[in-house]
């Protein structure tokens, strides 16, 4: 399997977990705040502080974000690209929000794909200071309760990540048992969430959220990404009993890679590595 090298130590744990409770909902972004804060808007009035959230056709201006790129210094496997800020309003086609907390204020790691007011296709990591909402569009959000995403220093990667903690319930109303995961470098992404799900007695899942990166990517429908560095957001997934009866993951992303190549589709089982992290969050199905 690919393996990058990360400049510190691996640690134990290779998949950092919290065991919560949740809840999905729908609810709109408005229109003229920051999309950080209209995602918390979102979440608050549902009882939550965090979690996660999906969408797809989306409207921004202003707005900011960074692309994988090689790290010029060695301190980091990859890094990310100076900041782009298109002009006029840039329209999503789809992403991916895990909503935490950074140095004890609210924060968001988010991942996606879109098209700049010149037309251009670009995608990456959006910035949660430089971004807000043009016009209002709906997301699929699941709100997680017992358990946040801090980000936190990473001796691994050399970078500050999400990963889930322990948190005060918020008595929020929640339908479903859930985890919050982040998992760690150089293992395979389906295959770490079917032994997770093995080992909790997980019978099938459903995936909310999903943002991180793979080393390259290798595709069912036969494409591949070669460059190393991604940034990625999961559009669908699932773990259920295959034909055999042993859990898979059915995991549907999207990225972008350091050269500006954008690529889509379901991920070749065992055949995915995870480059810096990926954090989503697991509803119990059974």
């Amino acid at each position: 399997m690919r393996t990058i090298k990360q400049p510190g130590a691996p640690v134990a744990e290779r998949i950092q977990w919290v065991e919560a409770r949740g809840r999905a909902f729908s609810f709109t972004l408005e229109a003229g705040l920051p999309l950080l804060e209209a995602a918390l808007r979102g979440f608050a009035a549902e009882g939550f502080a965090g979690g996660v959230l999906n969408f797809g056709r989306g409207a921004l201006a202003p707005f900011g974000y960074v692309m994988p790129a090689l790290s010029k210094t060695g301190e980091n496997a990859a890094f990310y690209s100076d900041t782009y800020r298109p002009a006029g309003v840039t329209h999503t086609r789809l992403g991916s929000m895990t909503l935490g907390s950074r140095d004890g204020a609210p924060f968001f790691h988010c991942h996606g794909l879109w098209t700049e007011a010149d037309g251009k296709a670009s995608g990456g990591h959006m910035l949660p200071d430089e971004t807000d909402i043009a016009e209002p569009f709906e997301v699929q959000a699941f709100g997680v309760d017992g358990a946040m995403f801090a980000a936190e220093p990473d001796p691994e990667t050399n970078f500050k990540l999400f990963g889930p903690v322990v948190s005060a319930s918020t008595a929020a109303r929640t339908t479903s048992r859930a985890f919050a995961l982040r998992l760690r470098p150089n293992q395979d992404f389906a295959g770490c969430l079917e032994a997770f799900c093995r080992a909790h007695g997980i019978a099938r899942a459903k995936i909310h959220g999903g943002v991180g990166s793979t080393i390259g990517a290798r595709f069912t429908h036969g494409g591949v990404t070669e460059p190393f560095a991604t940034e990625l957001a999961i559009t669908s997934g699932a773990i259920a009993p295959g034909a055999t009866g042993a859990l898979e993951a059915a995991l549907d992303v999207a990225l972008i890679d350091y050269t500006g190549g954008i690529a889509e589709g379901r991920l070749i089982r065992g055949d995915n590595p995870v480059l810096m992290t990926m954090e989503l969050v697991l509803e119990v199905l059974e």
